[in-house]
């Protein structure tokens, strides 16, 4: 797959490992459509690389469905579409005053889990629309993104690790299914990196975390993910597996 003047959908990407994707590709040449919860967030990445902005609850279905109809009209269906959108949470299952967090559980699976599925179900259906391109009949690549936590969650990480756990495992499944349309489907688990999540970290905290990543011993800078992004995009027999870019990091007990 070709980026250059491809139709590409990019959730979260008014931030970090999203807005960095959307400008490599837009660098590339693609026509990129920001989505992301905050319009103006989005706004501001589409204004910077001539792209165009939605406004999208990942979680809502009705949402997804009118950001990729008008897409569609826009500028033709999407060839490749990165899931970026997602929440980070921290709720342990048996916290000190006893409470119960299954609210937290829900939403974060909400977001994560059944925004990430929502997403590829309907970019799947508008992909499967488009005219085959070259001798293999592709048509499209889906890109999702998990964590590093869906095989070493953390203490306080059960919900977050599940949502990330529900994406990889829906990885091999969805691209055998996806196969016959042309469509690929790969997932990227990256580990510690320098987001709008990690940016509040005070300083004696990421001293600690960054003494259990052996090299290069640093947050990984999100244009690395956006560049593993548009490596699987040109690479053909990339499909239906996860790669975890962690730089040999495993995440500790707490």
């Amino acid at each position: 797959m070709i980026l250059k003047d491809a139709s590409i959908a990019i959730t979260g990407a008014g931030n970090g490992l999203g807005a960095a994707t959307a400008r490599r590709f837009a660098k590339a040449g693609a026509h990129v459509a920001c989505l992301d919860l905050s319009h103006d967030a989005a706004a501001g990445i589409a204004a910077e690389i001539g792209g165009v902005a939605y406004a999208v609850d990942v979680s809502d279905r009705a949402a997804v469905e009118g950001a990729f109809d008008a897409l569609q009209a826009d500028q033709g269906a999407p060839r490749v579409v990165v899931n970026c959108a997602g929440i980070g949470t921290a709720a342990r299952i048996l916290p000190r005053d006893g409470s119960l967090t299954i609210d937290s559980f829900e939403q974060t699976l909400r977001v994560n889990l059944l925004g990430t599925y929502t997403v590829m179900n309907i970019a799947a259906r508008a992909m499967a629309t488009a005219d085959p391109i070259g001798s293999d009949g592709a048509r499209g690549v889906i890109i999702n993104t998990a964590s590093v936590a869906f095989e070493d969650g953390q203490i306080g990480q059960a919900a977050y690790a599940a949502s990330k756990g529900g994406i990889v495992s829906m990885t091999l499944p969805a691209a055998r299914e996806l196969a016959r349309f042309g469509i690929r489907v790969m997932t990227i688990a990256p580990g510690l990196f320098e987001t709008s999540m990690s940016a509040g970290l005070p300083d004696d905290i990421r001293a600690e975390i960054l003494k259990t990543v052996p090299y290069p011993s640093r947050m990984g800078d999100a244009d690395e993910f956006a560049q593993l992004a548009q490596s699987i995009v040109e690479n053909p027999m990339m499909n239906g597996t996860v790669i975890r870019l962690d730089a040999a990091a495993r995440m500790p007990i707490k």
